[in-house]
């Protein structure tokens, strides 16, 4: 079975419980549409656990693709030949910004791993795909973590660059192609329709599975068989 699940920043717990829920086995696929880390308290953990499944698929969120670029740049370590250019301004504001969106969780659990955990993790963030196109009973889907920024239907996937795809806002509207589903999490599904706080959203050739994790909301997941929910609320 095919699963897809959005935006666990850092809730581990439930996304164990989700595991549990789906059966989750060797048999099965899991795509996880970015935003691992930051905002809940277990980030390593939840990102430990999916690098060793080599059924589950990582594609980059922008909290994975921050978290990544600000610990490479803090986890070398600050010698008399780079100490003027290792901690700049820019670097202390950068850090400040995603310390204040649920960065400080994230930057606290790597500071707890040996020298060997910290490159493992910075490795494993890197493997994430920007996105992933599948098919499923002869529905095709694609799968980002944000959209399209600057979309255009004639525009090649190519061209899009990493942060066009894992940052920007999706217009739920707009119906974007006509022979697949475009899949994405980032937009909490509140935002689109506040009926549907903490559920996934379907229409319009969307499907929405940011559910609010990250903000003590319910984390879904969706089979794509059969078009099954589960919540680990």
């Amino acid at each position: 079975m095919t699963y897809l699940m959005s935006d666990p920043h850092g809730q581990y717990d439930k996304y164990i419980e989700l595991l549990e829920r789906i059966r989750f086995t060797d048999r099965d696929d899991l795509y996880v549409l970015g935003d691992a880390v930051d905002r809940g308290p277990e980030p390593m953990k939840l990102l430990w656990d999916m690098s060793l499944r080599v059924n589950v698929f990582p594609i980059l969120g922008n909290h994975d693709w921050t978290a990544r670029a600000l610990l490479s740049r803090l986890n070398v370590e600050i010698t008399e030949e780079n100490a003027e250019s290792g901690i700049t301004g820019d670097l202390l504001e950068a850090l400040r910004l995603w310390l204040s969106d649920g960065g400080d969780t994230t930057l606290e659990d790597f500071r707890r791993l040996s020298p060997e955990e910290r490159e493992d993790v910075l490795d494993y963030l890197g493997e994430f795909a920007p996105y992933e196109e599948i098919a499923v009973n002869g529905v095709r889907y694609l799968l980002v973590h944000a959209g399209l920024r600057d979309f255009a239907p004639d525009k090649p996937l190519a061209a899009y660059d990493a942060l066009d795809l894992c940052d920007g806002r999706t217009d739920y509207s707009r119906r974007y192609f006509g022979d697949r589903i475009l899949v994405t999490g980032h937009t909490p599904t509140l935002s689109i329709n506040p009926a549907f706080e903490g559920r996934i959203w379907r229409g319009n050739g969307h499907i929405a599975l940011d559910c609010g994790a990250g903000f003590g909301l319910p984390l879904g997941c969706l089979r794509l068989e059969d078009g099954a929910e589960f919540y680990a609320e």
